[in-house]
């Protein structure tokens, strides 16, 4: 039986819904991307098989499990190192952080980091991790809507 309380709590519960998604989609647009910069220096003894296992295991699990959003990856070169280098975007620190959380608790991801490095090595020497954000003069920075 529908009462005049039961409607009046649902349609309040639905506001509050409404309110709340509303917001929440407000705070997403005004929100600026985080950016973060990853640099891992690898071994020329071994550069073919960490390229074949990022393209083929990491970036595919990191993409479709983690929601990881790589724009553009690179190789640099020195006298003295070998580096690899790729930038990702992320909605947020909330989405960062839970996106690498997942990753390196994935099970088929440690499968295949003991596996490649059984037969190969070690891949990795340093890596640096730089999160990016914003300034607020930056050219990609999101306005506010006024």
């Amino acid at each position: 039986m529908i009462t005049r309380r039961s409607l009046t709590g649902f349609f309040a519960a639905s506001a509050l819904a409404f309110a709340a998604s509303t917001l929440t989609q407000a705070a997403a647009l005004t929100e600026s991307p985080i950016h973060q910069l990853r640099i891992y220096e690898i071994f020329d003894t071994n550069k073919d098989a960490f390229h074949d296992r990022f393209r083929d295991h990491a970036a595919r699990i990191m993409k479709d499990r983690y929601g990881f959003n790589i724009l553009e990856i690179w190789e640099s070169k020195t006298a003295q190192k070998t580096r690899f280098v790729y930038l990702l975007r992320w909605d947020n620190e909330a989405a960062l952080q839970d996106g690498w959380a997942g990753f390196m608790a994935d099970e088929e991801w440690k499968q295949i980091k003991r596996e490649t490095g059984a037969v190969h090595g070690s891949f990795v020497g340093g890596i640096d991790d730089l999160t990016l954000r914003m300034t607020d003069y930056s050219p990609g920075k999101v306005k506010p809507v006024e």
